[in-house]
């Protein structure tokens, strides 16, 4: 099965304070062989990029609505005029709020949806092959 790739440069901003952020370049990143995630990699002044996992839905929901529980939670609001997504991340290093652009993350969204249609992942998983392979022995 062939394996699609989709991914987009983006900048979003860490929200320091109410009246204080500051950019941050990440990648956006979705492969159709792991079909229910997506990738954010956050470039920031370490040794290493700090990458993120999470659930496809979560973001599609999180564009138009609050969602998610725990150590990932999003919801749509306005900076400055325009539509962003926030995303709230928590780690044990840490946590983080971030913005989003909402036309950037919307067109990606769009396009990884047109990858794999929802409701389509697990077909993409191979599931079914590799029981049959099983039990065919």
């Amino acid at each position: 099965m062939r394996h699609t790739v989709v991914e987009r440069e983006l900048e979003l901003r860490l929200v320091l304070s109410p009246e204080r952020s500051v950019p941050v370049p990440a990648r956006l990143a979705y492969r159709s062989d792991d079909p229910y995630a997506v990738h954010i990699t956050f470039h920031i002044d370490s040794a290493h990029p700090v990458d993120w996992t999470f659930a496809r839905d979560l973001l599609v929901e999180g564009v138009f609505r609050p969602c998610g529980d725990g150590d990932v939670r999003m919801w749509p609001a306005k900076a400055d005029g325009r539509a962003v997504v926030l995303m709230a991340l928590s780690s044990p290093d840490g946590d983080a709020l971030l913005q989003a652009p909402v036309p950037q993350v919307s067109a990606w969204l769009e396009r990884t949806l047109r990858a794999v249609p929802p409701g389509t992942e697990g077909a993409r998983l191979g599931i079914d092959d590799a029981l049959d392979h099983l039990l065919a022995r």
